[in-house]
């Protein structure tokens, strides 16, 4: 008998930690040289794009690119792949990508400040790897971009980058890089 209850509450004791382990909420952390932006991400608004993101952070994608476009009172704009591949060529900065687009996932989600979503040129169908962070409340995005993710904490941090001075092309006059890691929260 006391091995079956031994059994049993060892049979417990691992269900639930599984179950807490298998609920833990993947989030990204994004790190820069003003500190740490965590996103939650928005899996039932836009699947494809929460996936191709991790995807790409966790290829280790996002380390070194920078954040090249920053709009005070609108958002700041990264994951361009020319920010790092060719870091002294800027006019190329926003041209990049990973090779490859995603079919838009435009949602429900208003472009709140600490809005997570997808960049595109005019194509709706043109997203890859370049998402901004909305620094103040953006309506006229919502149902023409792909919101993907919320800030859960850093949006001090995003402030500081979208005030760095900037050039004509609202490119940091120095560079922002970021690391992005996926980790469970």
């Amino acid at each position: 008998m006391k091995d079956l209850i031994r059994n049993l509450t060892a049979f417990t004791l691992s269900v639930v930690l599984f179950g807490a382990i298998a609920s833990a909420e993947e989030i990204a952390v994004i790190e820069t040289k003003f500190g740490k932006i965590e996103i939650g991400f928005l899996s039932d608004k836009a699947p494809g794009h929460v996936k191709n993101f991790k995807d790409l952070a966790k290829a280790g994608f996002y380390n070194g690119t920078i954040f090249h476009r920053v709009i005070p009172g609108f958002m700041i704009q990264g994951g361009d792949s020319f920010s790092k591949d060719e870091p002294d060529n800027r006019m190329k900065h926003g041209m990049g990508g990973p090779g490859y687009t995603i079919k838009a996932e435009f949602n429900d989600t208003p472009h709140k400040r600490g809005i997570l979503s997808m960049a595109r040129a005019q194509d709706p169908n043109s997203a890859g790897s370049q998402f901004y962070i909305v620094v103040k409340d953006s309506f006229f995005l919502d149902g023409k971009y792909t919101a993907f993710g919320k800030v859960l904490s850093g949006m001090d941090v995003a402030d500081k980058i979208v005030n760095a001075p900037r050039d004509q092309r609202d490119n940091p006059n120095e560079r922002i890089e970021m690391k992005i890691k996926i980790s469970n929260r």
